[in-house]
């Protein structure tokens, strides 16, 4: 299939695909469910049915929705060109940062979860899950396209993989506030919520989206007044490190706003697909975020200031 004809077949796909959301108001009745066994039989009979299960944790159930996003992103990834898969590779990212973070934290033993299966969406091959030690990890990294994390501890790994991401993600023209944005988070988050500082390899990734002016200052306040505007919009207004989570909500909600626009954008070319995959991920933030409000009894109201507080961002 040409590349022209690949792109309208996967726009095509992409638009079908995001009709299969659950959507905002429904993630919010799904919050306000009578427990977690409620929530799962609504799911279970709906988009994300084919991976939740009757007697899963809500982690199990959070899981599910992942693996279920990551489906429809490798479907999608079927009917795209060369070109188009290598983009979707890009911001599919997060998933392989999710098993290289399990693998650490739970090794390879039967009791930790499944990982999340990539096929043509994965960076490492073999598999990163065939990593039995950190040096083997980092050795697999450093031979791929997430480059060396500069040390075999999971702090470098953790925090090189989220740089390299953030890089290669913000090579995909829509995405790149999206990465910055991210980025800029994740530094806030790992240097003044978890006292962290950045290793020299994720600093010397992180700088080129970020600045070095941003990544030297010496207070979350200097920090935030020196990104680019790439990146600033993130943390716009956002005074303490204590509401990162606000930010990190108005990110989710940007990322949806951005989506729909890219999927209702004129023509037939790759804006769709990176439209849906976004959309696929904010779809799958919302019902995990219902799944844990059910979960935990608090109904809508624990839920619903998460969502506020995206909106007000």
């Amino acid at each position: 299939m040409r590349s022209g004809a690949a792109h309208v077949a996967g726009a095509v796909r992409a638009r079908a695909l995001v009709r299969r959301c659950v959507g905002p108001a429904s993630a919010r009745v799904l919050a306000g469910s009578p427990g977690l066994d409620a929530a799962i039989g609504v799911l279970a009979s709906g988009p994300y049915g084919r991976e939740v299960r009757p007697g899963q944790d809500a982690q199990s159930v959070q899981d599910a929705v992942s693996r279920t996003a990551l489906w429809h992103l490798r479907i999608l990834a079927g009917w795209l060109p060369r070109d188009g898969v290598e983009q979707l590779r890009a911001i599919a990212g997060w998933f392989e940062i999710r098993n290289v973070e399990r693998i650490l934290r739970h090794g390879r033993g039967r009791d930790g979860p499944a990982p999340f299966r990539l096929g043509s969406l994965a960076v490492v091959r073999p598999p990163l899950s065939a990593a039995l030690t950190m040096d083997q990890v980092r050795a697999a990294l450093a031979s791929s396209a997430w480059g060396d994390p500069g040390a075999a501890t999971a702090r470098a790994i953790g925090q090189g993989m989220r740089a390299s991401w953030a890089v290669r993600a913000a090579a995909v023209p829509p995405a790149e506030p999206w990465a910055a944005g991210g980025l800029a988070l994740m530094v806030a988050r790992e240097r003044w919520l978890d006292g962290r500082p950045l290793t020299e390899a994720a600093h010397t990734r992180a700088a080129g989206l970020l600045g070095r002016r941003a990544l030297d200052a010496a207070s979350f306040a200097g920090f935030v007044a020196a990104l680019p505007p790439p990146a600033a919009w993130a943390l716009a207004g956002v005074a303490e490190p204590d509401a990162l989570w606000r930010a990190e909500a108005g990110w989710w909600a940007r990322v949806g706003r951005d989506a729909h626009g890219l999927l209702r954008a004129a023509g037939f070319d790759g804006r769709p697909a990176i439209g849906a995959a976004a959309a696929l991920a904010v779809d799958a933030w919302r019902v995990r975020a219902a799944v844990a409000a059910a979960a935990d009894g608090a109904g809508t109201g624990r839920y619903d200031a998460m969502m506020d507080a995206g909106r007000q961002e």
